[in-house]
């Protein structure tokens, strides 16, 4: 009897060892069971460590839920996985994935709206990028009522959806990516921007605007007060603003615009169209970022009427008709075309 206890004793430290030695070898070997380049795991809010630990196993991330658990327990990770899409490439040990979970690394791919697009540029983007057909983020765009608190004329989003880069999941949806724009530029119209527009007599759809013509006229950061105080310097004597974006703008919303403006293209006949007629357009011609916001609700101190493009990036600016001509014919090859 003693000697059949010597053996069991044996056997159950031999037992112990083997399976201390598969756990040790478990937990430092990196594995990947998937055949595929990559894999994404869902992990849902709400979901157990046990059911976790099933996800990852069934999508061949881990080699199986014993480890993990005890990985689990080693490092007191269980409360801290976070929920979200995972993305798995490379063969991995168990402690790696539990961190990579634990520190909620989530898929996220990036999107990058640059200023002065116009909805349906930013949707062909969306589609570009893979997350959606353009059709869905124009049909999202339509719906103005998240800015109608800010500008009740509102009938759609344009000129609302602040240009960021924004990291989504996969399955980020138009209508959730519109939200978070309109979340954005909300940020960035502060109280005290405003302010400083309400005191110029602006109310915001006027504010965004002007800021929209503003950045579509220069990209110079030294330049865009200087643009907007030529827009309200005519603006408050009468004077047409004349800015050729408008027009593309109008063209653009008819589907004509082929890349290239023509004189009878001034004479369209659109609201749009600043060069027929005097004061704003009825609302804003493309998303302007922060620096064009604040650079019409604080236009620069200076009697400047005209500008003209350098070819360089830059403009020449003049305050009266005969520095403008002399100023085209120095900076551009038909001097009948000013604004």
């Amino acid at each position: 009897m003693k000697r059949l206890l010597a053996w069991l004793f044996v056997l159950l430290l031999l037992a112990f060892a083997g399976f201390g030695a598969w756990l040790y070898l478990g937990l430092g070997r990196p594995y990947k069971g998937y055949q595929d380049e990559e894999r994404f795991v869902e992990i849902p809010e709400g979901a157990g460590t046990s059911s976790i630990g099933t996800r990852l196993a069934a999508a061949g991330v881990i080699r199986d839920t014993v480890t993990f658990r005890f990985e689990l327990a080693r490092t007191g990770t269980g409360r801290r996985l976070q929920a979200g899409e995972y993305r798995f490439d490379r063969p991995m040990t168990v402690g790696e994935v539990v961190a990579k979970l634990a520190r909620g690394d989530v898929y996220l791919r990036p999107i990058t709206f640059r200023e002065g697009l116009t909805i349906r540029q930013m949707a062909e983007l969306f589609e570009s990028k893979g997350f959606g057909p353009a059709s869905e983020f124009v049909a999202a765009a339509a719906n103005a009522e998240p800015i109608h608190h800010l500008d009740p004329e509102a009938r759609d989003l344009e000129g609302y959806l602040f240009p960021d880069t924004y990291a989504l999941p996969r399955r980020t949806t138009a209508a959730q990516l519109v939200a978070r724009m309109v979340e954005g530029f909300e940020k960035v119209l502060t109280p005290e921007l405003r302010a400083q527009a309400a005191s110029r007599g602006q109310n915001v759809r006027e504010l965004v605007t002007l800021a929209s013509i503003v950045e579509k006229e220069t990209g110079n950061p030294h330049e865009r007060p200087l643009v907007s105080a030529v827009c309200w310097n005519r603006l408050r004597i009468g004077m047409r603003l004349q800015v050729d974006p408008t027009v593309i703008y109008a063209l653009e919303r008819a589907r004509r615009y082929n890349g290239n403006i023509t004189r009878d293209d001034l004479e369209y006949d659109s609201s749009y169209n600043t060069y027929r007629y005097a004061g704003l357009p009825p609302g804003p011609i493309a998303a302007p970022g922060r620096a064009s916001l604040e650079a019409a609700a604080n236009p620069a101190n200076v009697p400047y009427l005209y500008f003209v493009s350098r070819n360089d990036g830059s403009h020449a600016f003049a305050a009266t008709l005969d520095e403008h001509n002399r100023n085209v014919v120095e900076f551009q090859k038909n001097p009948n075309r000013t604004r």
